[in-house]
């Protein structure tokens, strides 16, 4: 029987965790097939030694040709890195449906739809890794990010039953929570309540939420240029993790990264719902 394709595909590689990973990867000799809506946005990861694709996990179509590629040249999708993904921000009664649409699309239905995509190969040739990158958020909520955190805590479901399913086709799942990691993800967050007009909201009384979402952009955009920068890490960290895991015959289920992940998700489990309502309203002005 022919070696199984360990051929490597990220998503969301123009900046960030994705970026950092299809660098680390193609240096260690991975075969890495970078992705991003904007091809010329990944040009250097070419330059690197990765080969650059379009890929929009909001679109079938570039889908479909982005793993027909790989399959084409490789026989399969060895090792799929679902990286790509936001944080959209704001009052869960101020947030358009239009843009939790976006948020649901990108984070959960794209990653679930690429995953689909690639598994028949990779089940055929009876090897595999997918890396679904998840968040501390998915153990967590904080407010003014119930969108966000809603697709994380629906990435901890479907990591969990795929985990299940695709043990028996030699297929391992591994769930990544990271904290704060210091790369333009809080600027992005902050950038989507501008983008539904709730950046620079001040007080007024037509709108209950405006002084809540604008403590909670000040507060994104504080924590990764404040002091808890010092709890996080920068992408490289988080490369150098899934370097680890895809490597490992047997990598463990799920990864948190950084120190702000880890205390935040214990002392979310130490805290009942009304002392970490309490611990909140310490940071966030509650609406009323």
């Amino acid at each position: 029987m022919a070696e199984p394709s360990k051929a490597v595909l990220v998503t969301g590689c123009s900046s960030g965790i994705g970026r950092a990973s299809a660098l680390r990867l193609a240096r260690s000799g991975w075969t890495v097939y970078a992705t991003a809506r904007r091809p010329e946005s990944i040009a250097e990861l070419g330059e690197a030694g990765c080969h650059t694709l379009a890929l929009d996990v909001t679109d079938e179509d570039s889908m479909r040709a982005a793993v027909d590629t790989v399959e084409q040249a490789e026989g399969a999708v060895g090792v799929l890195i679902n990286n790509a993904g936001y944080s959209q921000s704001g009052a869960i009664e101020t947030v358009p449906l239009e843009a939790v649409r976006r948020q649901f699309e990108t984070n959960v239905f794209g990653l679930v739809r690429l995953t689909q995509l690639a598994l028949p190969k990779m089940r055929a040739q009876r090897w595999g890794k997918i890396v679904n990158l998840g968040s501390m958020g998915g153990r967590l909520t904080f407010p003014g990010g119930g969108y966000y955190h809603a697709t994380k805590h629906a990435l901890e479901a479907i990591s969990d039953a795929l985990r299940f399913e695709l043990r028996g086709f030699g297929i391992d799942v591994v769930l990544l929570e990271p904290g704060l990691i210091t790369t333009d993800f809080g600027e992005a967050a902050t950038a989507s309540m501008a983008d539904i007009g709730m950046a620079d909201a001040s007080d007024s009384p037509q709108d209950p939420y405006a002084h809540f979402n604008a403590t909670v952009g000040a507060v994104t955009a504080g924590a990764y240029d404040g002091p808890m920068r010092r709890l996080g890490a920068g992408p490289e960290r988080v490369a150098k993790v899934i370097e680890r895991a895809i490597t490992r015959r047997h990598p463990p289920a799920r990864i948190t990264i950084t120190a702000s992940a880890k205390l935040s998700i214990a002392t979310r489990r130490l805290l009942g719902d009304r002392a970490w309502d309490a611990a909140m309203r310490a940071q966030f002005p509650q609406p009323r």
